[in-house]
C-alpha cells in the first residue's frame, strides 16, 4: 500500500502542475477545472492509501525481496449468489437514462436503487445466510 500511496501522491502533484500550465496557457476554464478536480481525486486516494498503510502490516508488494506466493491465501468473502447488484444496475441504468430522456424517469429508478442498496447492505442479516 505504501507504493500505491506514493504513486497517487506523485500523480496528483503532476496533475496539479499540468492544471496550472494548462490553465495559464489555454485560458479555458472547463478543462482547467476538470484537471483541478482530477488533482483532488488523486490526492484523496493517495492520502487514504498512505494513511492506511501506516496502520496495517507490511504486505508482500512493499517488500522488494517478496515472491508471488507470499500474497497467496484468502482474499476475502464475496457473495456468490446475490441478486442485489442486478437491482442496483437496473436502477442505475434507469437513473442515467433519466438524464437523457427526462428527469421523470428518476421517480422509477430511485425506488429500485434504494431497494437494491438496502438488500445488498442487509443481505446477510436475515434469512438462510444470517450466520455467514
Amino acid at each position: 500500500m505504501k507504493i500505491q500511496g506514493k504513486m497517487f501522491i506523485w500523480l496528483s502533484v503532476f496533475i496539479l502542475i499540468m492544471a496550472g500550465v494548462y490553465g495559464w496557457w489555454s485560458k479555458e476554464p472547463v478543462g482547467t477545472a476538470a484537471l483541478f478536480m482530477a488533482f483532488g481525486l488523486c490526492i484523496m486516494i493517495g492520502f487514504y492509501l498512505a494513511f492506511t498503510a501506516r496502520r496495517v502490516d507490511a504486505m508482500a508488494q512493499d517488500d522488494k525481496e517478496a515472491d508471488i506466493a507470499d500474497e497467496a491465501g484468502e482474499v476475502g468473502f464475496f457473495s456468490p449468489h446475490s441478486w442485489q447488484p442486478l437491482a442496483l444496475a437496473v436502477g442505475g441504468a434507469f437513473a442515467f437514462m433519466g438524464v437523457v430522456f427526462g428527469w421523470w424517469l428518476l421517480y422509477f429508478s430511485a425506488p429500485l436503487l434504494l431497494i437494491g442498496l438496502w438488500g445488498w447492505v442487509f443481505e446477510y442479516y436475515r434469512g438462510e445466510n444470517q450466520n455467514q
